[in-house]
């Protein structure tokens, strides 16, 4: 697909007065770059938790009929009343354990051997984006050579503390370039996330939405009965054409 750019090669973006760089990772950014994944990992289990709640009118059926069952059961209203208390800890227990089951196999497949998982093939890279001197996000492309030519975009994160500064922006457009450089059709990805920033960042970089999963089984999960009742997610997947891509046309002029 083309030989990977030069490890010196950087790109700079302006927000006001300061500068962003996106670079290539290094060694040296392996602690900074687990944490910022680590700590956009932790947030999806309120978000999956609670926020995901009412994206699942079946969700919303079932522990219905689960208040009905017991009120007809027990007859005891204070029972009925611990419910809804009980209901919200169950999924909050069962996204932080699906959710810590997805950071261990991340951690053993590709996040705790950066270098070598996304370094050394020449398909695939991963930067992070550097402000005020600190790394402060990460983002990895994978060539996808059963999708048609596609290359996924994976792993996006941006320090909590940095935000709203175009970070993201910047790091997804280091992916477009990397796909318009290596000449891939497309540029794919998939998440969980339910917070509107994360989807309308998608959508400014040029993403559409061109599926939904509903009842995705999360890498990590056990798939037991009680998971599957306490935690259910949607997987939005997204996709942009390279061609059609305002990276892809500056690049023709």
């Amino acid at each position: 697909m083309g030989d990977k750019a030069s490890k010196n090669d950087v790109q700079r973006h302006y927000k006001g007065l300061q500068s962003i760089v996106v670079r290539e990772f290094e060694p040296a950014d392996e602690p900074e770059v687990q944490r910022i994944f680590y700590e956009g990992l932790m947030e999806m289990i309120p978000d999956t938790a609670f926020r995901g709640l009412r994206h699942h009118p079946e969700s919303l059926l079932l522990y219905a009929a689960m208040t009905v069952a017991c009120l007809v059961i027990t007859m005891c209203w204070w029972v009925i009343g611990l419910l809804p208390a009980i209901v919200l800890c169950g999924r909050y227990f069962y996204s932080r354990r699906v959710i810590h089951g997805y950071l261990e196999q991340a951690m053993s497949r590709d996040m705790g051997h950066i270098e070598g998982f996304y370094m050394k093939p020449s398909d695939s890279c991963l930067w992070v984006a550097e402000l005020e001197g600190k790394v402060v996000g990460v983002v990895a492309a994978v060539g996808q050579s059963k999708s048609g030519g596609a290359v996924e975009l994976q792993r996006m994160s941006v320090d909590q503390s940095y935000r709203r500064r175009g970070i993201g922006i910047a790091l997804g457009r280091k992916v477009l370039e990397f796909a318009v450089t290596h000449r891939y059709s497309s540029v794919v990805l998939g998440t969980i996330a339910y917070t509107r920033a994360a989807h309308r960042l998608y959508q400014r970089l040029g993403f559409r939405c061109v599926g939904v999963t509903n009842g995705y089984v999360t890498p990590g999960a056990t798939w037991s009965l009680l998971e599957r009742i306490f935690y259910r997610v949607r997987y939005y997947h997204y996709s942009l054409y390279v061609q059609h891509s305002e990276i892809a046309a500056n690049g023709k002029h």
